[in-house]
């Protein structure tokens, strides 16, 4: 007996065993009917013997197609597991790491020195950053473009993700140098409510009202100036006096160029910066060594 059998052959089998039907079996395939039963038939001629007892009542698994079934399945099953297993070390192969971030966390030389710790675990990864504008908050974790990700709190859907904070910060607010209150040493919030703010894109949703500080402003709307979705936006939105920002200590040298100053401010809420990943991925182990890396980095500085 030829024992030459595909694993694809098997998979046809299968399905018309289970349908009992050979049209509907094709359409669970997405395969043509004629195809289908020529693959059958060929199994048959293979094995020597009839799999299925075709009349005009329909369709029935003889003796010797009942007798195969349950090993064909555990075949399929078998087979499957094992072109997993086969991705899975492929994967590992890579060892590709995607870091999404929408403004770079500037602090202190933390991404070389994350980095740097990263690769000495795990020498064989490759490490790869993903820039993105601040239309998607979560840097690209939300739609599996990145790995892990530096992003602000608070997040859209915010349950699916888990982080580690790299830096809890006091905000100031950015304002051209000319602005009327840019000569104070610090200023209170409740002195900025009438002014324009610079907005982020609505889509980041909470994100955008934090930076707001809706909070701090006893249930009166923003005065929105101009929306901005890059540093470089909001440094060209605040030069033109297009309104002001709240912006995290540690992004302020990215701001404070020609023609723009920050003070600090009174009545809001610190900022925190994360290292986020999707909580179905906190098992991946290059996941999980790249947040314990930021752990150790941020616990030294």
């Amino acid at each position: 007996m030829t024992m030459d059998v595909h694993v694809r052959e098997l998979r046809y089998f299968v399905a018309v065993a289970e349908e009992l039907h050979f049209t509907r079996a094709a359409e669970r395939l997405y395969v043509s009917q004629p195809a289908l039963s020529k693959q059958v038939r060929a199994l048959e001629r293979q094995l020597g013997v009839e799999l299925f007892r075709r009349d005009r009542h329909g369709v029935a698994l003889t003796y010797a197609g009942t007798a195969l079934l349950p090993h064909a399945r555990r075949v399929l099953a078998d087979w499957a597991e094992g072109a997993a297993a086969v991705e899975s070390a492929r994967a590992a192969q890579r060892s590709i790491l995607v870091v999404g971030m929408s403004t770079s966390p500037v602090r202190g030389g933390l991404l070389p020195a994350i980095r740097s710790r990263f690769t000495a675990a795990h020498p064989e990864a490759v490490v790869r950053l993903r820039q993105v504008n601040w239309e998607d908050p979560t840097a690209g974790l939300a739609d599996g473009a990145a790995d892990v990700a530096f992003v602000w709190l608070p997040l859209p859907g915010q349950d699916r993700f888990a982080w580690t904070v790299i830096a809890e910060e006091p905000l100031l607010v950015a304002l051209p140098e000319t602005h009327p209150l840019a000569g104070r040493a610090e200023i209170d919030f409740a002195d900025l409510l009438d002014e324009p703010f610079l907005a982020l894109p609505e889509s980041t949703g909470p994100l955008r009202d934090y930076w707001l500080a809706l909070d701090a402003r006893d249930g009166r709307p923003a005065r929105i100036g101009a929306e901005i979705a890059s540093t470089e936006e909001t440094y060209e939105a605040l030069a033109a006096g297009l309104g002001v920002c709240l912006v995290a200590e540690g992004n302020v040298p990215l701001l404070t160029l020609g023609g723009v100053t920050a003070r600090p401010v009174r009545g809001v809420t610190p900022s925190r910066y994360v290292l986020a990943w999707r909580r179905e991925d906190e098992r991946r182990p290059l996941v999980r060594a790249y947040a314990e890396a930021c752990r150790r980095v941020t616990e030294r500085a």
